[in-house]
């Protein structure tokens, strides 16, 4: 990690946050090496797994760049509650957890339970934007210190579990270097660039998409506190950055705000905007174009594969709305169940192959023997390939409604519900049906000052789609519950909506 950026203009600025002073590429990797260092002299070395509950923002930034560059970094939702700290805490084998000053009650709490040792993460007053130091006991003696290379795991986390235990995923640091090669790469990006950071730092899309493609770049990224639809066009103002990236839930906050922040949106000199993590709807895309005057890159992306694996291209290349763009990265094919690399425009399951691709789950050969069946890594996604290698994604395999044998994919129904004059947001999911095993059911959200009623969408639906598409139920919502980071959840959406 440290040699992987040592290349940069050691005064370009590097980390940035909202009113704080830039930190330098110079500092930036002073501080990795240091932080290698003191954590060698506390006792923690190559492969140690150190998990790390801090609040979005640019120590979260700097303390995964270091740790990861002689250590294993595990990065932790400040938001879980102690049950879950002590799951991923004990799964995880954490040999420390990192806090800051000013603590975290339920993770320390959980820790002293289990005899972890905790580190505090300090920052000077008017210190750079990601400066600290780490101030701790030993924890015993460092078995393997130094930098860590290519082949030593760097960032482990876990699947979000939907319907299973939640998996641990290693990636080395070769996954890590491999992926932020592909981002930047496919955005090409330079050090004139600046990325505005809205993603949660736990999660693989703001740690690869927004801040190591950007810092591989010797370009700048400005860290934010979190996600705040409130706050963006003030950031947005001090920042000036050239991109940012974000899931479409957030997308669309921004442009429920936009109207009512002309000024910020008239300044604004965005040289392209990204989103992944799930599907964006092309009616949100083409809003988010029109708005801002630039153009919208959709990208697919997943844990496993160090985050991105296709992506649509900037001009003068193609974007078709809808799709997530042709392989940027890794190989990608579309497989039969038996395995068969399918001809384009056939429906089958996405599967990648590459340098950016996790070796296999961590101490789970059922799900390895599975995910990594016939040379590639399955993705869960089933999709298609046109004849230009654009992929579409139909939908998680899991998340297909079955009603009765007939097969649905709630993208297709959401897309049109999205196209109704009222309808802000929308999330269609399964929910059980005694006779049918599954039933059609959405979540809307109305625009401001819009409405319509159940059988007026019904309606709508039914002039657009088979009468086995059309949500036998609708629940009309002020807001659709999401994720830790953002991403509508159709998985559990029924239990969680009382549905089920």
């Amino acid at each position: 990690m440290h040699e992987f950026l040592s290349h940069n203009d050691p005064k370009a600025p590097a980390i940035g946050a909202p009113g704080r002073p830039f930190l330098t590429f110079g500092a930036l990797t002073a501080q990795i090496a240091e932080t290698v260092r003191r954590l060698n002299e506390l006792g923690i070395g190559r492969n140690d797994r150190v998990a790390i509950v801090l609040p979005n923002g640019p120590e979260m930034a700097t303390s995964f760049l270091g740790v990861a560059a002689g250590a294993t970094t595990a990065p932790l939702n400040p938001a879980y509650r102690a049950e879950e700290f002590e799951f991923y805490l004990t799964d995880l084998g954490a040999k420390a957890l990192i806090v800051n000053a000013d603590g975290h009650e339920t993770a320390e709490g959980v820790a002293a339970k289990l005899g972890i040792p905790v580190l505090t993460l300090k920052v000077e007053e008017g210190a750079p934007a990601g400066a600290f130091t780490l101030v701790g006991e030993p924890v015993g003696k460092t078995a393997n210190p130094g930098f860590s290379g290519s082949d030593d795991i760097a960032l482990v986390l876990h699947t979000s579990g939907t319907t299973s235990r939640p998996k641990i995923v290693p990636l080395s640091l070769g996954n890590l270097h491999a992926s932020a090669g592909n981002i930047r790469k496919q955005l090409r990006l330079t050090p004139g660039d600046r990325c505005l950071n809205i993603m949660p730092l736990f999660h693989i899309h703001g740690l690869m998409a927004a801040t190591l493609s950007s810092l591989s770049a010797g370009a700048s990224v400005v860290c934010t506190p979190g996600f705040n639809a409130l706050k963006f066009f003030q950031w947005m103002d001090e920042a000036e950055p050239t991109w940012y990236t974000a899931v479409p839930t957030m997308h669309q906050a921004i442009l429920a705000r936009a109207p009512r922040n002309e000024e910020s949106v008239g300044k604004a000199a965005l040289r392209f905007i990204r989103s992944s993590s799930s599907s964006l709807a092309p009616q949100v895309m083409a809003a988010l174009e029109t708005t801002f005057r630039c153009p919208v890159i959709e990208a697919y992306g997943m844990t496993e594969a160090s985050h991105q694996m296709a992506s649509n291209q900037l001009p003068p290349g193609n974007r078709k709305p809808g799709s997530v763009g042709p392989a940027a990265g890794p190989e990608i094919a579309i497989l039969s169940t038996d395995g068969r690399i399918l001809e384009a425009g056939a429906v089958g399951e996405i599967c990648i192959r590459g340098p950016n691709v996790t070796k296999g789950y961590e101490n789970n050969e059922k799900a390895n023997v599975e995910a990594f069946a016939y040379g590639w890594f399955h993705t869960g996604d089933q999709g298609t390939m046109d004849e230009e290698g654009f992929v579409r994604i139909t939908g998680r395999l899991k998340e297909i409604i079955n009603r009765g044998g007939e097969k649905i994919s709630p993208r297709e129904v959401d897309e049109v519900l999205l196209d109704h004059p009222a309808v802000e947001q929308v999330v269609t999911f399964a929910m059980p049906h005694d006779k049918l095993g599954e039933e059609v059911a959405a979540a809307v959200v109305f625009r401001e000052g819009e409405s319509a009623s159940e059988s007026d969408l019904r309606s709508f639906v039914a002039g657009r789609l088979a009468d086995f598409k059309v949500p036998r139920k609708l629940v009309i919502l002020d807001e659709i519950p999401k994720g830790a980071t953002g991403k509508l959840q159709r998985i559990g959406m029924a239990q969680k909506l009382g549905l089920a």
